[in-house]
């Protein structure tokens, strides 16, 4: 039987996956913006997130926008391939 990548199982953890998934290889999204898609609080969207980032699962990049500070979000290769294979084992537990 399939396992599924404890990082990713968390259901908080796997929101987050999904939606950075839908992006384009590259393509980051904004720590705001990623906030309101998933409903999620700043303080537990950085907990996740750092569990991720610590799997090299999500890049996290900080910069400025004039004087504010700004965080993107993207998933690394590592993190898009360990969604797929995730997606992957899940469909095989599903019989499909």
């Amino acid at each position: 039987m399939a396992e599924l990548d404890p990082v990713i199982h968390a259901q908080a953890r796997l929101r987050i996956m999904a939606a950075l998934a839908t992006r384009e290889v590259g393509e980051s999204v904004a720590f705001p913006r990623l906030q309101e898609l998933l409903a999620m609080t700043a303080g537990n969207l950085s907990t996740h997130l750092r569990k991720l980032e610590d799997a090299d699962y999500v890049e996290v990049a900080k910069t400025f926008s004039g004087r504010t500070p700004v965080t993107y979000l993207s998933l690394t290769r590592t993190g898009r391939r360990a969604f797929e294979d995730y997606m992957d084992s899940l469909r095989s537990l599903l019989g499909q």
